[in-house]
């Protein structure tokens, strides 16, 4: 009985960890949206975007208004955001988000978590062209035809549509549009009073590495880490 509390206790925590992570994530969003277009959603795109995936992980209001007043302060932290390119073990790439108020501390880190984890940070480009930066948005299912919605959304930028399965296993669609696309498909959804549950970008892989399961965990031990760390924001991999 023992035993199985303490599993449960540990599946608690990592959820609790995990849920942090997300929350710091948005808030540093947020704070760069309302720096480069301020406070209003009604005319902040990108905050309009943050709004929607702070929902989408279950940030309390007051999180995110907090995080607004952060970036309206007098002292407000101003975020650079820094893409890191580099190779995991067995010739995995990888590409780490960065938002940061210290690049000297930054770089530190990264560079250590690839050290450690049997990696090696590359130099700009070094990486990145293995990747397709994309927009992607994710949406409920329900009174959507992904037919008609595919017709509809082609001239906006849409470049696939297809079928996923969401954190609580339930079936959710998933658009991609090129990066430059981005806000043309995030209106095109507004227009037509979708809200997605989720409008991000992401770095697709365009070329994979095919790997077994032990070299999997190795590379998965050091996207762990960086995910860890306070200054990343997110990492892609290009794992087959």
């Amino acid at each position: 009985m023992g035993r199985i509390f303490e599993v449960r206790k540990s599946t608690m925590f990592a959820r609790w960890d995990r849920m942090a992570k997300q929350f710091t994530r948005i808030g540093k969003e947020i704070i760069i949206a309302v720096k480069a277009g301020g406070s209003d959603p009604g005319t902040n795109a990108a905050l309009r975007r943050c709004y929607q995936n702070a929902r989408s992980v279950g940030m309390p209001k007051d999180r995110v208004e907090a995080a607004i007043k952060r970036a309206l302060g007098k002292e407000m932290i101003n975020y650079d955001e820094i893409l890191y390119e580099g190779y995991a073990p067995h010739g995995v790439a990888l590409l780490v988000e960065t938002a940061t108020d210290n690049h000297v501390r930054t770089v530190a880190n990264v560079k250590s978590h690839f050290n450690k984890g049997g990696g090696a940070l590359g130099n700009s480009g070094s990486v990145a062209f293995q990747f397709k930066k994309m927009g992607v948005f994710k949406l409920k299912p329900e009174g959507l035809s992904p037919e008609e919605l595919e017709l509809e959304l082609i001239d906006f930028g849409l470049e696939e549509l297809g079928e996923s399965t969401g954190e609580n296993d339930e079936e959710i669609l998933v658009i991609r549009c090129g990066f430059t696309d981005f806000g043309n498909m995030q209106k095109a959804l507004e227009d037509k009073n979708i809200t997605p549950i989720s409008a991000e970008t992401e770095w697709i892989p365009t070329v994979t590495v095919p790997v077994n399961d032990e070299q999997a965990a190795d590379v998965s031990k050091l996207i762990e880490k960086l995910e860890q760390d306070d200054d990343v924001q997110k990492v892609f991999h290009n794992m087959g």
